[in-house]
């Protein structure tokens, strides 16, 4: 297809539309989307998946979802479900039914029989340490494999042999016959296949010899005539035996373009490292609302839409970039603005008495649900003598006179209810505020208001009576610092935030008692939550999603 309509906005889609002007391929653009089911996906992944998606469905293409199952090793079906689910969470469908490598080890296989019949590809016996040596170095020329010299016909048997599982596990590879001098290192006859006899989790005990990444991918890529195969930046250098593979196979011509990763302060994205924090009992599971994985934002509460907003906006580029905490969340802090209905709940509850409301009354105010979406309606609070409201927004002194919240003296509205006069408070013996004294206007009730008292400050609250208690769990950034990564001299781990965690028990009102998992709301004046798995109507619980204000400045 010929799109001029279409207008290339970063250097990805000008190699399209180049591709496109000229015919290639017949106007027809296939991307993949090729994780390895070895962990869960995170916020690094979650780039790739919308670059690859987004530059399908611009240019009227599709996108395949193929598992890089070639290490039985580290792989589970877990995994696989895991990233099916977070690939549809975030707004994606793939073209036809999931792929696997391993439903090409049978080419694959065939791939290296023509490989060793060209004379481009030999049996090497020399152990791991012997071929890392043979490598040399950058501008220093490697040395030959004293079995590179082979002929075809004894490289054939020995693989077929490989094959058959006649040799031990690291005893032998097959390597490419390349160039020993090459000034990229990867094309030093690179390892394409290796010996293991595991269980694979899809073909079971039918294979002992697995491809490398490296061969399976780019002749993955072909199989599937993907046309344009987007990876990040850290594949730059295997993108020479990339082409020279597929060029040695003489197979379908997919191009492998390269993207930038990108990194958010006080995530990391190694899923060696993510797994670390688990097996260490740093976090919970792979869907710790701290992780990076999409499991955990999604359990957090972030929405799918403010991913991929957060994805697009930070643009495809050739250069690794660092993007702020301060832009995801308010990429986030966006969605849930539109969208989430506001409650009330008080996480440092104190109890409220309001002395001249009359005991055993209980009366229904009606309040919105959410002020940016008209069509979200009301619902009603019940409202009586005995309330709780913040900790915090009670001072015995007031300390200065832009004060507007509850002291002697002052006068606060309840939010939707009644302006209020603070008389004063009772406490413990350690100075400790155990119950705020006050009265109300009677015609000061919001919407009906004749009572002429001015209130600055707007109070939330909650019925004591009907009070649902809520497991709130607030949460701070894994790591105290932004880049825990990036210090030589210490370890990842020593960055550990011992408050990322903080757990509380509130005062709710009874609507939070309907909730369901995964329902994100406005907690009046403290922040956005939603529901965790962990909740049950009886039990409510709680993540602290995002707070309300950011320091991130569009």
């Amino acid at each position: 297809m010929s799109s001029p309509e279409k207008k290339a906005d970063n250097f990805i889609e000008e190699i399209i539309v180049e591709d496109l002007d000229n015919g290639k391929h017949d106007g027809r653009i296939h991307t993949r989307f090729p994780p390895e089911p070895n962990g869960y996906l995170h916020i690094g992944h979650a780039k790739a998946i919308v670059i690859n998606f987004e530059t399908a469905k611009k240019f009227g293409g599709t996108t395949n979802l193929r598992m890089d199952d070639t290490n039985p090793s580290t792989e589970e079906t877990l995994y696989v479900d895991n990233i099916q689910n977070d690939i549809r969470w975030l707004g994606y469908e793939w073209e036809g039914e999931t792929r696997y490598a391993s439903d090409y080890f049978d080419d694959l296989y065939t791939f290296a029989l023509q490989l060793i019949d060209k004379g481009l590809a030999y049996v090497d016996e020399s152990s791991a340490a012997e071929i890392e040596t043979q490598k040399g170095d950058i501008g220093v020329p490697g040395t030959n494999s004293p079995y590179r010299d082979r002929s075809p016909a004894e490289n054939r048997d020995l693989f077929e042999r490989m094959k058959a599982g006649e040799f031990a596990d690291g005893s032998k590879v097959l390597r490419a016959k390349i160039d020993m001098a090459h000034p990229n290192l990867l094309l030093r006859d690179p390892v394409l296949y290796r010996i293991k006899h595991e269980a694979h989790h899809r073909t079971g005990d039918t294979w002992c010899i697995y491809p490398l990444y490296d061969f399976a991918h780019g002749q993955s890529d072909s199989l599937e005539e993907i046309t344009h195969s987007l990876c990040s930046l850290e594949f730059r250098h295997h993108r020479d035996l990339y082409n020279w593979l597929i060029e040695a196979l003489e197979i379908f011509p997919s191009r492998q373009i390269e993207f930038a990763r990108m990194n958010v302060d006080y995530f990391i994205t190694s899923k060696r490292k993510l797994r670390l924090l688990i097996e260490e009992g740093v976090v919970t599971g792979w869907d710790d609302p701290r992780m990076s994985t999409l499991a955990g934002l999604r359990r957090k509460g972030y929405p799918a839409e403010a991913i991929r907003n957060f994805c697009m906006d930070t643009g495809v580029t050739r250069r690794d970039n660092q993007q702020t905490l301060d832009l995801l969340e308010y990429k986030v802090r966006e969605v849930l603005n539109r969208n989430a209905n506001r409650y009330m709940a008080v996480l440092d509850p104190v109890k409220l008495v309001i002395t001249n409301y009359p005991e055993g009354q209980t009366e229904m105010l009606e309040t919105e649900n959410n002020p940016e979406d008209e069509g979200a309606g009301t619902r009603e609070l019940p409202f009586s003598r005995e309330l709780y409201v913040e900790r915090e927004d009670f001072r015995k002194e007031p300390q200065n006179r832009k004060y507007f919240r509850l002291a002697p003296d002052k006068d606060v509205r309840l939010k939707s209810a009644y302006i209020i006069h603070c008389d004063g408070h009772e406490e413990d013996a350690d100075g400790n505020v155990t119950q705020i004294n006050c009265t109300y206007y009677p015609d000061s009730k919001s919407g009906e208001d004749t009572s002429g008292v001015k209130a600055k400050g707007t109070l939330h609250w909650v019925n004591a009576d009907t009070a649902v208690n809520v497991t709130v769990r607030q949460y701070e950034p894994l790591f105290t610092d932004p880049t825990p990564m990036d210090h030589e001299d210490r370890d990842f781990m020593e960055f550990i935030n011992p408050d990322s965690l903080t757990v509380l028990t509130a005062k709710g009102e009874p609507a939070l008692a309907d909730a369901a998992v995964g329902d994100s709301f406005q907690f009046l004046r403290k922040g956005y939550y939603t529901v965790d798995a962990d909740s049950t109507p009886e039990e409510p619980v709680v993540n602290l999603t995002v707070g309300l204000k950011s320091s991130w400045k569009g």
